[in-house]
């Protein structure tokens, strides 16, 4: 596919400038950017219904054009659809390296610690009402 795609895109640029060449040499009736290209070159070489060719070849050429632009975005959709592309791989290693990621290590309380010289670590739900704190009697 990506050799079709490289095909249409040659193709692609082609006709583009094709399109503007000929475009250029059309004789506007103001006889403005056409004229400097050599508009009344264009007469004397292919004969004087010359216009009415080149109105035809750009309509032509403006079809192809448009074809070509339809049928690229389709083939590149297509070719991103399938899960080829970098991004989507990147996307997917960054979603798995947390869930293979080891969970951290929590210190674990000994049986000959006393409650007192460990820290009091406090869960979500017991955050909202005040801990209990053990007190010390006489």
């Amino acid at each position: 596919m990506n050799l079709l795609i490289n095909l249409l895109s040659v193709f692609f640029v082609l006709v583009a400038l094709l399109m503007v060449l000929v475009i250029l040499m059309q004789r506007p009736k103001s006889e403005g950017l056409g004229a400097a290209f050599g508009g009344g070159v264009t007469e004397n070489i292919f004969g004087a219904q010359t216009t009415n060719v080149l109105v035809k070849f750009t309509t032509w050429l403006a079809g192809i054009f448009f074809a070509l632009t339809f049928g690229l975005s389709v083939l590149y959709a297509h070719r991103g659809a399938g899960g080829e592309s970098a991004f989507r791989r990147e996307l997917m290693k960054q979603q798995a390296a947390p869930a293979t990621s080891p969970a951290p290590a929590t210190p674990q309380a000994t049986p000959d610690s006393s409650p007192a010289s460990s820290p009091i670590q406090a869960s979500p739900a017991s955050s909202q009402a005040p801990a209990a704190q053990p007190t010390a009697t006489p």
